[in-house]
């Protein structure tokens, strides 16, 4: 059961991993000419430097045990370096992922709104998800 929402340590690498792999498959059986099957986003390294990049921004849900039910990858974005666009901050979300067997519990919708919070607090004008119209369980 959810017990909190909390910004992502080290050593929640191996489930963020094993839930990396699960998506990367999801994704590759919906488009396997952008995905491969058995692979992952990121390798222990590259997600140790991502969770100590303070551009990126990692949220996980976690139960009484401190076991990670699912994450929140994100990354945020200052605008005010763009030419083209007035300044502002993005929080663009990444990726979102639920472990399987706590899906529908309410785990997705406790990360988003820890996010968005997040981004308010942060002074984010945006708060950005896409999602693949064929990911019916993401929509």
């Amino acid at each position: 059961m959810l017990k909190e929402i909390r910004i992502a340590k080290e050593k929640d690498c191996p489930k963020m991993l094993e839930l990396l792999e699960y998506i990367c498959n999801l994704h590759s059986g919906i488009r396997p000419d952008l995905f491969k099957a058995g692979k992952s986003k990121y390798d222990s390294e590259s997600l140790v430097k991502l969770l100590a990049d303070e551009n990126r921004i990692t949220f996980v849900a976690a139960d009484e045990n401190d076991e990670v039910l699912g994450y929140i990858f994100c990354i945020l974005i200052d605008h005010s370096v763009d030419s083209a666009r007035c300044p502002n901050k993005e929080l663009y979300i990444d990726d979102l992922c639920v472990d399987e067997r706590y899906r529908g519990q309410g785990v997705g919708k406790a990360l988003y709104l820890a996010v968005k919070d997040f981004a308010a607090k942060n002074g984010c004008r945006n708060l950005t998800l896409n999602v693949w119209s064929c990911n019916a369980s993401a929509l």
